[in-house]
């Protein structure tokens, strides 16, 4: 099975800006028999915004320990990172560390940039980097194309 991880800022997005455009690309991904893997999924709140009255599911899913050793998993899994980074606005420490973790994994990584003032343009990013692109829309058409799909 062809697993593509969907990596991108969080922190400071509403739900519809960090889910929108992942719910996009499953969806165009599975059209192709090749799986999404939203950090997202099941997670009804972020880390911060958990309080003593949540589940013990809600707590395990959402909390900081679920969070990183399920994303830890989800990378050591697939078989391409696909980051989205287009109009990020600060660095997103966890998607750095996801790169981090890939590269050590050695998946490849498919990076959706702007060409200039990314907060993310960093020599670390480019060289992790496979392949970049402008657009969602490429960054998919790449992984179609590593799949041979």
């Amino acid at each position: 099975m062809s697993k593509v991880y969907l990596a991108g800022p969080v922190t400071g997005l509403n739900y519809n800006e960090r889910n929108s455009w992942r719910k996009s690309a499953i969806s165009e991904l599975a059209k192709y028999g090749i799986t999404g893997i939203s950090p997202q999924r099941d997670k009804t709140k972020l880390a911060f915004e958990l309080d003593e009255d949540d589940s013990d599911l809600v707590k395990a899913l959402c909390g900081e320990k679920g969070l990183v050793r399920r994303d830890f998993h989800d990378v050591q899994t697939c078989d391409v990172l696909l980051a989205n980074l287009l109009g990020a606005q600060t660095i997103s420490i966890g998607t750095m560390i996801e790169y981090g973790w890939a590269n050590a994994f050695n998946k490849l990584i498919v990076t959706v940039i702007e060409k200039k003032g990314n907060p993310h343009e960093h020599v670390f990013i480019r060289e992790l980097t496979g392949y970049r692109v402008e657009t969602l829309e490429s960054g998919l058409a790449v992984v179609r194309s590593i799949f041979n799909k």
